[in-house]
C-alpha cells in the first residue's frame, strides 16, 4: 500500500497506536490520532517522530471526514463509533499489526493460542537467534511490529505473537509458518461465542498458500479440527500421541518425524522450563523452527537453556524455604490451571481480578486438589470464592489489594510450599496490565526478602 499523502485516522493512543502513527508519518501519510481519553489521562508525550501528527483526544472526530483508511489498536473494541462508522461508510479498517505485515520483507512465523503464546514466541525467537538468524520478536508480546519491521529484510525472520484481537483486523496477513497452540474459552466478553473466537484464531492461516506450514496441537480438539481448513502443509505436535509425521514425545524423548525418517532430539525432562504446558510450547516452537530449516543440534541447546519470560512461572525469590512464583500472565482459568499443574508442592494461591466471561468451575476443582490456602482479591474475588466452595474448598482469605495479599501469603506459607500469583483473570480492575500487576508482586516479595535480612 502506498502511504504518502494518504489521510489516516489512528484509533487508540496507547503503545500500538503511537507506533502506527510514527510508521505512517515516516511514509508521508497525513495522520490523526484519536482516543476517548484526553492527553492528561494518556500521559501523552510526542517525540520528534510524531511531528506533523494531528491529535483528536477526549472525543472522536467525524469518521466521514474523508479518511482513506483507519488503523485501530488491538485493545480498541470493534464496535466503537469511529470503527463502526468507518465500516458503514465503506472506509477500510485495519489493525496496527496488519499495517506492519503489509510492509514486512522477512518471512513471518506467527504464533497464537489461548495460552502459551508469549513463552512460545520468545522461545521460538531464541531458537532462531541461537541458530544465527537475524530475528525480530514482536507483536502481542509487547513490541508493536510497526516499531521494528523496517530493520528486517529478506535475510531475517520475524517471530510474531498474534492475539485474537489482532487477527480480527487482519486482511492480507500471510505468515510462512502459522502456529496455533490451543483454543480454550477466553475473551468471550469480546468475541461473544466460542465459534467466533475460533474463527478469529483461524484467521492466522487464512491467506496461507500450499507451500506454507500450519503447526497445530494434535491433543487439543478445537485446534486439531482446523487441519482441514488450511491451505498450508499441516504439521502436528503432540505430548500424548505418537505421530506418523510431526513433533511428539515417545518414551520420554522429543522426537521429530517427517513420515519416513525420525530423529530423537533430547529427553523431555531436560527442558529448562517446568510443566507439561511448557513441554507443549517447546514442541510447537521446535516444529516451527524445524520446517524453517533450523538444525536440530542448535535447537536442543536452546531448549535446555531458555530461562522463560517474565510473569510466567517466574521465580522471584525463596524466603524461609518458600518459593514465590510470579504467574501474572495467567489471565484466564485455563492458564492458571496449567500453572497449578506445574508444581507438586502444596500451594498458597493468590487469584482474582477481572473475569473475561469465563467459568471458574474447572479451576476450582483443581484448587481443591493442589492448594492449601487461597487468597482472593479484585472484582472476581467473590465469584472465585463461590466456585471454590462449591468444589469443596473453604480455606479462603480475601485481601483488599495485591500488596496485602502477598503479606497474607507470607504469613500462611509453610516450609517447602509455593506462593503462587496466578490470577486466572485480567488485571484491568486494579492495574493497567498484567505486567504492572506482576511487577508489583515482584516488588512486594523483594520487600519481604529485605525485611527477612
Amino acid at each position: 500500500m502506498e502511504l504518502a499523502g494518504k489521510r489516516v485516522l489512528v484509533v487508540g493512543a496507547g503503545k500500538s497506536g503511537l507506533s502506527a502513527a510514527r510508521f505512517l508519518l515516516a511514509r508521508g501519510a497525513k495522520v490523526t490520532l484519536t482516543d476517548s481519553r484526553d492527553a492528561k489521562e494518556l500521559h501523552l508525550v510526542c517525540d520528534d517522530a510524531l511531528q506533523g501528527l494531528r491529535l483528536a483526544l477526549g472525543a472522536y472526530p467525524d469518521v466521514t471526514e474523508g479518511w482513506d483508511f483507519v488503523v485501530t489498536s488491538p485493545g480498541v473494541p470493534p464496535d466503537i463509533a469511529p470503527l463502526a462508522g468507518a465500516r458503514k461508510a465503506g472506509i477500510p479498517v485495519i489493525g496496527e499489526f496488519e499495517l506492519a505485515t503489509q510492509h514486512a520483507q522477512s518471512p513471518v512465523v506467527a504464533i497464537t493460542g489461548t495460552n502459551g503464546k508469549t513463552t512460545t514466541t520468545a522461545l521460538c525467537g531464541q531458537i532462531f537467534r541461537d541458530a544465527g538468524y537475524k530475528t525480530l520478536v514482536a507483536g502481542n508480546i509487547g513490541v508493536p511490529l510497526t516499531s521494528e519491521v523496517d530493520g528486517f529484510g529478506p535475510d531475517g525472520v520475524i517471530v510474531a505473537e498474534v492475539s485474537s484481537f489482532q487477527l480480527e483486523t487482519a486482511t492480507t496477513f500471510h505468515p510462512q509458518v502459522a502456529v496455533i497452540l490451543n483454543i480454550t474459552p477466553d475473551h468471550l466478553d469480546r468475541h461473544g461465542t466460542m465459534k467466533k473466537y475460533v474463527q478469529a484464531k483461524a484467521a492466522i492461516f487464512a491467506n496461507q498458500k500450499p507451500g506454507d506450514w500450519t503447526v497445530l496441537n494434535f491433543d487439543e480438539p478445537y485446534t486439531a479440527s482446523l487441519a482441514g481448513l488450511t491451505r498450508g502443509r499441516v504439521i502436528f505436535f503432540s505430548r500424548k500421541h505418537n505421530l506418523d509425521r510431526g513433533v511428539f514425545v515417545c518414551k520420554g524423548m522429543i522426537v521429530f518425524r517427517d513420515g519416513q525418517r525420525e530423529w530423537e532430539l533430547m529427553a523431555a525432562s531436560a527442558l529448562s522450563l517446568p510443566g507439561n504446558h511448557n513441554l507443549e510450547n517447546a514442541l510447537a516452537a521446535g516444529a516451527a523452527a524445524w520446517v524453517m530449516g533450523v538444525p536440530l543440534e542448535s535447537m536442543a541447546k536452546t531448549l535446555t537453556s531458555f530461562p522463560g519470560v517474565p510473569h510466567r512461572l517466574e521465580l522471584v525469590a525463596e524466603i524461609g524455604g518458600v518459593r514465590y512464583i510470579n504467574d501474572s500472565k495467567g489471565t484466564n482459568p485455563d492458564a492458571s490451571i496449567k500453572a497449578l499443574e506445574a508444581y507438586a508442592q502444596p500451594i498458597v494461591l493468590i487469584a482474582g481480578g477481572r473475569n473475561k466471561g469465563n467459568s471458574f468451575a474447572d479451576f476450582a476443582r483443581l484448587i481443591r486438589e493442589k492448594v492449601r490456602v487461597m487468597i482472593v482479591l479484585g472484582e472476581s474475588a467473590g465469584e472465585i470464592s463461590q466456585a471454590a466452595r462449591e468444589a469443596g474448598f473453604t480455606d479462603i482469605i480475601q485481601a483488599p489489594d495485591l500488596e496485602s495479599a502477598v503479606r497474607l501469603a507470607y504469613g500462611e506459607a509453610r516450609l517447602g510450599e509455593i506462593v503462587l500469583l496466578s490470577p486466572a483473570c485480567a488485571s484491568w480492575d486494579m492495574f493497567r496490565s498484567y505486567e504492572e500487576r506482576g511487577d508489583l508482586f515482584r516488588q512486594s516479595v523483594l520487600s519481604l526478602v529485605r525485611e527477612a535480612g
